[in-house]
């Protein structure tokens, strides 16, 4: 088998209403939209640095059996993005910046659809 180099992963995220999840994103989040299929999109993808995330919409009525995904992104400085996240409002109210037994310092947050985003750095060798 040739040599691949795998070079980035999209994952799609569910959600009821993709144009107020775009909102969130750009608004709270600073990702800019880099396409959406329609005016009120059923399907779009926004990024940020060099992080894309796709958002695909999802019945409402089937929404109790849609899984929702834990996506980890790895960020330079996640003690610099909480401080930035944090006084937006978009934490629970036990939202911590932790460290793990697995090595990094991290922290989530849940998008609008209950997906959930865990920003984490590597605590080092």
């Amino acid at each position: 088998m040739p040599d691949l180099l795998l070079e980035a992963v999209n994952p799609v995220l569910p959600s009821r209403d993709v144009k107020a999840a775009i909102q969130f994103y750009v608004d709270k989040l600073d990702f800019k939209v880099s396409f959406q299929d329609a005016d009120d999109p059923r399907y779009a993808s926004i990024i940020r640095d060099r992080v894309e995330i796709h958002l695909r919409w999802h019945d409402p009525s089937s929404w109790d059996r849609v899984e929702r995904p834990n996506i980890r992104i790895a960020v330079c400085d996640v003690e610099h993005l909480y401080s930035v996240f944090q006084p937006l409002g978009i934490f629970a109210s036990d939202t911590t910046l932790r460290d793990t037994a697995f090595g990094t310092r991290e922290f989530g947050l849940f998008d609008p659809d209950g997906n959930l985003l865990t920003f984490y750095s590597d605590l080092g060798e």
